[in-house]
């Protein structure tokens, strides 16, 4: 009888103790399951998301001016730039997209105008090619104020603003970077003067007795503003080198358009655009220098506006 007593209790003992083992195994196991996890979680994150430092160009010109590389701060203030730009996916992804539509416009004016072709990025670091307008009220492509676009040969008015006139803005920018650098003797110094105004460069020169960009001390805008350039030069002139990998057919074509002449007024351009088979949406995207709905053009100049050609909205893989 007391065997057959014990032997129960034994067998309820032990089943407790694997009940309490059990307990303590999987207690044991989940807090190293949880530690497992965040351990495996750093992992893949090491391994999925990388950040890398950039190389910086061994050599590297602006409009056939050296730049020195071989400068501490040369280089830093160039690293900063490259950095901003390729880490700013989105930004510049567009900005590469948008130059394959306007580089070709561009180029072919700074050529007939003799001015250097790097000129065609300052136009795309100010603006991104979009008809913004700055706090100060510079407009268009390059971002020209009222005053100075005037004092340019740009019309600018109610009913027309030719700084957003993509090729005159364009001829009115050769003519201010000319000046500039036939006063500076440099395309550098006549970037920066595109930036923070003629005057205000030769203050600088005058004050620091320095005549080189980059032995100058300039408030921030214009000490990054030439870098802001060459770190755009350089990322949509290499751009896998930067891991920006574009296809032909990922950039943004040019318009395909037809110019009509006009001498007299358009009292309505909707209905102008409507006559000429097309609409006021597109008659604005094409001629953004017009600004209102009508055009009454007393001095009876000729404007030239731009309307789609045939296939202007198709699009071609």
């Amino acid at each position: 009888m007391r065997n057959s007593f014990q032997q129960p209790l034994r067998i309820a003992l032990w089943t407790g103790l694997l009940i309490i083992g059990s307990v303590l195994v999987n207690l044991l196991s989940s807090s190293n399951s949880n530690a497992d996890s965040d351990a495996d979680h750093l992992r893949r994150f090491n391994s999925n998301y990388q950040v890398f430092s950039l190389t910086i160009p061994n050599e590297l010109s602006f409009c056939g001016e050296a730049v020195p590389l071989e400068r501490l701060d040369v280089r830093e203030r160039l690293d900063r730039e490259l950095l901003v730009n390729t880490y700013w996916q989105s930004n510049t992804l567009l900005a590469h997209k948008r130059a394959a539509r306007w580089f070709p416009l561009i180029e072919a004016i700074l050529l007939r105008e003799g001015v250097p072709d790097d000129m065609k990025y300052l136009a795309l670091i100010e603006s991104g090619f979009t008809n913004t307008v700055s706090p100060s009220g510079a407009a268009g492509y390059w971002q020209f104020l009222k005053e100075t676009g005037a004092s340019y040969g740009l019309e600018v008015n109610n009913e027309v603003d030719e700084r957003y006139h993509v090729e005159k803005s364009t001829e009115a920018a050769c003519r201010y970077l000319q000046a500039a650098q036939a006063k500076f003797g440099s395309w550098t110094l006549a970037a920066a003067a595109y930036n923070m105004g003629p005057g205000g460069v030769g203050k600088q020169i005058e004050r620091q007795h320095r005549n080189d960009y980059y032995d100058l001390l300039l408030p921030e805008e214009t000490s990054r503003y030439l870098f802001r350039i060459l770190a755009m030069k350089e990322i949509i002139r290499d751009p896998e080198r930067y891991g920006f990998h574009i296809r032909d057919k990922d950039l943004y074509a040019p318009y395909r358009t037809r110019a009509v002449d006009v001498n007299g007024s358009i009292p309505d351009l909707a209905l102008f655009a409507i006559e000429q088979g097309s609409d006021h949406k597109t008659l604005r995207l094409l001629n953004p220098w017009l600004r209102e709905n009508g055009l009454t053009n007393k001095s009876g100049r000729t404007y030239r506006l731009l309307l789609p050609a045939e296939g202007f909205n198709s699009f071609e893989p």
